[in-house]
C-alpha cells in the first residue's frame, strides 16, 4: 500500500482509525506499544487519549489522511516539561515521517502549548528511534541502566530532551498540528 507523504498533518484520533490502528500494532515492533490487539482495544485508547488532561496524542495522517503513525507529549508536569513518544507503520520507516512529525510537535509544544522541556527515551538498542531523536533537534543527555523490562530482559534507555531555547528545527516537509 502506498502512502501520500507529500504533506502531514498531526491530528486527534478519530474511532474510524481503529482498524488501521489494529493493523499497526501487529507490526512485531510495536508489540509492547499501548497495549492495543484488536478494534475494540483500539477505539478504547482512541477515547483515553481524547480525554488526556495533561498531554496531547496526535495521528500523523498522510495527505489522504490515512493515520501512519503517531507522536505525542505526555505527562506534563507542572515544570512545563512533557514526556514525548512516537512510532510509525513499517512500510513508512526510513522516510522522515516520525522525525519531521517530531519536529513539528516539538515547535508546536514549546510556542504554542508553552512547554519549556520535552523528554524522551529508547532503548539503546534502537538506532533508528535515535536518530529520529536526534534529527528532530534533541540532544542526547544519558543512559538510565535497565531502566525498561520486557519478556524478562531489562534494557537501558538513551535520554535526550529539547528545549524550548535550543534552536529552531523546522521539518523537513510541510506537517500541519491540528488542535
Amino acid at each position: 500500500m502506498g502512502y501520500a507523504l507529500g504533506r502531514l498533518d498531526l491530528r486527534r484520533w478519530r474511532t474510524g482509525d481503529a482498524l488501521r490502528l489494529t493493523a499497526a500494532h501487529r507490526d512485531p515492533e510495536m508489540a509492547n506499544q499501548n497495549g492495543i490487539v484488536d478494534r475494540a482495544s483500539a477505539v478504547d485508547w482512541i477515547g483515553r487519549v481524547a480525554d488526556l488532561d495533561n498531554g496531547h496524542v496526535y495521528a500523523v495522517a498522510d495527505a489522504d489522511d490515512h493515520p501512519i503513525g503517531c507522536v505525542a507529549v505526555t505527562n506534563i508536569d507542572r515544570h512545563q516539561v512533557g514526556w514525548t513518544w512516537y512510532w510509525t507503520l513499517a512500510e513508512v520507516r526510513g522516510q522522515g515521517v516520525a522525525r519531521d512529525s517530531l519536529r513539528a510537535l516539538a515547535n508546536w509544544a514549546h510556542r504554542e502549548a508553552g512547554l519549556y522541556r520535552l523528554e524522551l527515551g529508547h532503548r539503546t538498542n534502537n538506532a533508528a528511534s535515535c536518530a529520529v531523536a536526534a534529527g528532530a533537534g534533541f540532544l542526547y543527555e544519558g543512559v538510565e541502566r535497565q531502566r525498561l523490562a520486557y519478556d524478562g530482559t531489562r534494557y537501558d534507555v538513551e535520554r535526550h530532551a529539547r528545549l524550548a531555547t535550543d534552536p529552531l528545527n523546522p521539518p523537513q516537509r510541510p506537517v500541519t498540528v491540528t488542535i
